[in-house]
């Protein structure tokens, strides 16, 4: 039978949504790197009931129980009480965690509550998970010849580096890890999922490697998986193919894995010796926050104006007040206008400007939300484009969706120069 684990999660915040789950999503990951296979994830309140129901499911189906949260000092932290009910396994106190939370207590200049001694307490027989963090240490523990049980405290960073230090190593030395799943992720910007999934249709079809279409946050993508022995082997094998998806879809796709519209943007003004200035309107400085994320930003990117009002347009950015007056902020000369100023002001190879209606009010029949105008100058021209976002997802989303367009028209035009 092939071994296979489990997720748990323990946490009656996490139901209720006041937590974002986001240690599922990190073993979901971590999981599928290390190629273990991986089918049930649990989501459990703070009741021994329902946690030993899940348990005796889980049983049933996995070979490796990996559990987070539930393992502070309150009486709602139930994981290795309950763990330890179910298995009928009496607690066995150890002094050496105890010793652990008070040297951290007093390296804070506190002092441990009585109630930090249950986390003292592991099932017997299994050993201890160190958390090099945290005052909650976790276990790992084999209450049957083929069950493995791994807990985690369900603080991320604690979590992260329980699971790097002890976990992983011995995942590997128990047998787990024997073939890795690589994966190369290969992303687009202005291609629905759909249109791209259509433009690549034969190669969905392929066993190994496997290519799987799926959508974030306005962008399509393209994964190409393979389990293989080293990463040298993986490369091998996706390499051909993530060939094959370039030369279909051209410029549509701007990068793969980590990379980003605005890091792409930057890795080509740094190659080109080129700078940017940028002009906003309805994006607020969203454009400029996302430019400045990327480290070494300073080397291209000079500064921008956040020009909501139209008398900053006509001051600050030189917009021709008849133009305003006649054609409306939201309009494409007014766009124009706006990445010529900036531009000029900001003696860049670049200007980029963004004005639009992002709602939820001011949209008209002729000018609806969503309705946004991107600006493009340099030395030799100007140019603007038109982008009609869905405003259904509301105005954080047209915002968004704006700055990204306004960085793959830019990309565009530096490889197109």
């Amino acid at each position: 039978m092939n071994r296979s684990a489990e997720v748990i999660c323990v946490g009656t915040e996490l139901l209720l949504g006041e937590i974002l789950n986001s240690n599922a999503q990190f073993l979901g990951q971590e999981l599928a790197r290390l190629g273990i296979p991986h089918f049930y994830q649990t989501v459990v309140g703070d009741n021994p009931t329902r946690i030993k129901r899940a348990i005796a499911t889980a049983c049933q189906r996995a070979q490796l129980l990996i559990f987070t949260g539930g393992l502070g000092p309150t009486p709602d932290d139930l994981t290795t009480e309950t763990l330890a009910d179910f298995f009928e396994v009496p607690l066995i106190e150890h002094p050496e965690i105890l010793e652990d939370i008070a040297r951290k207590f007093a390296q804070r200049q506190r002092t441990p509550s009585p109630a930090n001694a249950k986390q003292a307490l592991l099932p017997k027989s299994a050993e201890i998970l160190p958390n090099p963090i945290g005052s909650a240490p976790g276990m790992i523990w084999q209450p049957r010849p083929e069950l493995t049980i791994l807990t985690f405290p369900g603080v991320p960073q604690e979590f992260h580096r329980m699971w790097q230090e002890t976990a992983v190593p011995y995942l590997q030395a128990q047998g787990w890890v024997t073939a890795k799943i690589y994966n190369r992720v290969l992303r687009f910007w202005g291609v629905a999922e759909s249109t791209l999934a259509d433009q690549v249709a034969p190669l969905l079809a392929l066993t190994n490697p496997t290519v799987a279409p799926y959508a974030s946050h306005g962008e399509a993508r393209l994964r190409i998986s393979t389990r293989a022995s080293s990463r040298e082997i993986a490369e091998q094998v996706i390499a051909p193919i993530e060939q094959q998806i370039r030369q279909i879809c051209g410029l549509n796709c701007f990068g793969a894995d980590e990379d980003t519209l605005e890091s792409v943007v930057g890795q080509l003004l740094k190659q080109k010796g080129q700078t940017l200035a940028i002009a906003e309107s309805c994006t607020g400085g969203g454009l400029g926050h996302r430019i400045t994320k990327v480290s070494g930003s300073s080397d291209y990117f000079l500064g921008g104006v956040i020009s909501y009002a139209n008398p900053v347009k006509e001051s600050l950015l030189s917009v021709d007040p008849v133009v305003l007056n006649q054609a409306g902020a939201v309009s494409p000369v007014v766009a124009e206008q706006m990445a010529l100023g900036v531009r000029s002001h900001l003696h860049s190879t670049w200007g980029v400007s963004i004005t639009g209606i992002a709602g939820s009010e001011g949209g008209t029949a002729a000018k609806p939300v969503g309705l946004v105008y991107i600006g493009l100058a340099d030395a030799n021209s100007v140019h603007s484009f038109e982008c009609r976002i869905s405003p259904l997802g509301g105005r954080d989303w047209v915002r968004q969706m704006s700055t990204s367009f306004a960085l793959d028209f830019l990309r565009r035009q530096l490889l197109d120069k």
